[in-house]
C-alpha cells in the first residue's frame, strides 16, 4: 500500500471540503456516504473504492481524475520532501 497516496487523498478531500465551508456531515450527505466514513477517509485510515472516489469527486464538483491528480501531486511532493502532513492537517 502506498501510505502517502492514501493519506494525501484524505488531506485533499479535507482541503476541498473545508474550501467549500462544509462539515464532514454535509460532504457525506452530498456524496451519499456515512459521516464517520468520510472522517476515516480524511484521516487516511481507509483505502477508498472507485465508486467512493466518484461519489466524492461528484459531490466536490470535480472529475474523479482531477481529484486523484491533486492527491497524487500531494503524495509525490510529500514523498520527495519526507513531510508528514497529517500532523499539520489535523
Amino acid at each position: 500500500m502506498n501510505a502517502h497516496l492514501v493519506e494525501s487523498f484524505g488531506i485533499t478531500v479535507r482541503r476541498l471540503r473545508e474550501g467549500r465551508g462544509w462539515s464532514q456531515e454535509e460532504l457525506a450527505g452530498h456524496a451519499d456516504l456515512n459521516r464517520s466514513y468520510v472522517g476515516e477517509i480524511e484521516r487516511g485510515q481507509v483505502i477508498v473504492s472507485l465508486v467512493t472516489i466518484q461519489k466524492l469527486s461528484s459531490a466536490l464538483g470535480l472529475s474523479a481524475g482531477a481529484l486523484m491528480l491533486q492527491s497524487e501531486q500531494l503524495s509525490s511532493f510529500r514523498a520527495a520532501q519526507g513531510i508528514n502532513l497529517m500532523a499539520i492537517a489535523c
